[in-house]
Order: structure tokens, then C-alpha cells, then sequence
């Protein structure tokens, strides 16, 4: 599915958004009001450029539009690999996007993420995964990695693997698995403006909230421990 396909169906009264290479940036008309749209696309790898221009635009959301809600459009490969991007501690970069992200959630702007193709790694963490909630499509592939990478990272055996993630959602790739473990709040069968303001209002109504992702995970039977660990720490 094309990006012009997918802001049309999420906006429908209308959107200035325009592309930089592959950074998404620009605002768009909802039955709520007026929105800022970033993101990536056509599978995007995520460098020192990408992050720290989506970071200045959502600073300049802060700076200029108090309260307006932020929509960011996911659809990366990842963090850029090369060496040269990890000399200049594209980390640090990422790291940055994300304290962003979190800045804008404080100063009172809700952010909600979309999947709409790929989402992989630190490229989807650094904002993907740093919204108030995360919805992909019904054909977004989401992974922390591949499986056969992962066979070389870990020297689990690929076939190990695969048998690992037909058992756990946390081997395996998919955005059904990722609603499993609560990482994505639910999955859109379509780009639809119905959908965005449904899942807009939701957040707006219900304020500043604590990260349920784990609570959901517990709930649908994905993450069986990480809610009960986090809150013996947090008794502790």
C-alpha cells in the first residue's frame, strides 16, 4: 500500500504532508481538529538524518502548536547499519528522537503510531514504540529481527528458532504477535479516518495514563511475567 493511498484513507478532509527522502512531515485535517503527521517510509533505515529530523520537528510541535496530537507513520528496516553511522553514535541520536517523543507526551500531546509497513529494531523503539499507543496494519511486518539474523547473532539454530517462535510471541515476527504481547494496541484492517479519531478520542479522553503494555500482554496471553516482575520491583 502506497503513502498517498494511506493518507488519503486516514485523512479524508484533507492533508499537507510531504516527503524528504524518506521522512514523512506535515499536518493534516481531523474531525478532532488538526494534527501533526511524521514518520518514515518505504522501509526507511533509520540514521543520524532521519532521527534527529524527525526529533527537530516534533520539537518544533512543542515549540509552536502546545497540545496539537502527533500521528507518526511507521515504516522502517531498522537502525541504519554501517560503520560510519556507529562511529558518529547514531545511538545517541536515536536516544534523542525518543526523549523527544517523551517531551511532547509531558508538555500534553498525544502521539499515536500506525504501522504501515515495516517496523524493525531501534529504528521502530526510537518512536514507534515511544507513542502513547502503537496500531498497525493488517500487512505491517513487525520484528525486533529476522529469524535467520538472529540465528548468526545468538548461535541458537535456525531451526531452533523457528520452533521458539511457533511456541512464544517473543521469537516471533508479525503484528499478530506484537498485539499478543501488548506492544501494539490493535490491528487497523485498513487506513481509515474512523479508525485515527476513534483511537485519538480514546487517548484524549483518558488523559496522561501509565504504560499498559505489559498489563495487555499478561491479558492476551503473550508476556506472562512482565507485569508481575515489573510491579514486585516496583513493591520492592
Amino acid at each position: 500500500m502506497n503513502l498517498q493511498h494511506i493518507l488519503d484513507g486516514l485523512f479524508p478532509a484533507g492533508h499537507d504532508v510531504s516527503v524528504h527522502g524518506q521522512l514523512v512531515a506535515g499536518c493534516a485535517q481531523t474531525a478532532l481538529g488538526t494534527v501533526t503527521v511524521l514518520g518514515t517510509t518505504d522501509a526507511a533505515a533509520i540514521g543520524h538524518d532521519i532521527a534527529l529530523g524527525l526529533a527537530g520537528r516534533v520539537l518544533d510541535v512543542v515549540d509552536e502548536h502546545p497540545g496539537r496530537p502527533i500521528v507518526f507513520l511507521v515504516d522502517t528496516k531498522g537502525q541504519a547499519l554501517s560503520r560510519a553511522e556507529e562511529l558518529l553514535c547514531l545511538n545517541g541520536s536515536l536516544a534523542h528522537l525518543a526523549r523527544c517523543v517523551d517531551l511532547a507526551r509531558r508538555q500534553g500531546h498525544t502521539s499515536l503510531a500506525l504501522v504501515t509497513g515495516e517496523a524493525v529494531s531501534g529504528g521502530f523503539l526510537s518512536f514507534g514504540l515511544m507513542a502513547d499507543k502503537t496500531y498497525a496494519l493488517a500487512d505491517a511486518q513487525v520484528r525486533v529481527m529476522d529469524l535467520k539474523a538472529m540465528a548468526r547473532v545468538t548461535k541458537i539454530p535456525y531451526e531452533r528458532l523457528q520452533e521458539l517462535a511457533a511456541e512464544s510471541p517473543t521469537f516471533a515476527p508479525g503484528a499478530e504477535n506484537y498485539l499478543r504481547m501488548g506492544a501494539i494496541e490493535a490491528i487497523w484492517d485498513a487506513p481509515r479516518a474512523a479508525l485515527l479519531e476513534a483511537a485519538l478520542a480514546g487517548q484524549q479522553a483518558a488523559g496522561p495514563a501509565a504504560d499498559e503494555r505489559m498489563a495487555r500482554g499478561a491479558e492476551r496471553g503473550g508476556r506472562h511475567l512482565a507485569a508481575a516482575t515489573a510491579a514486585a520491583v516496583v513493591s520492592a
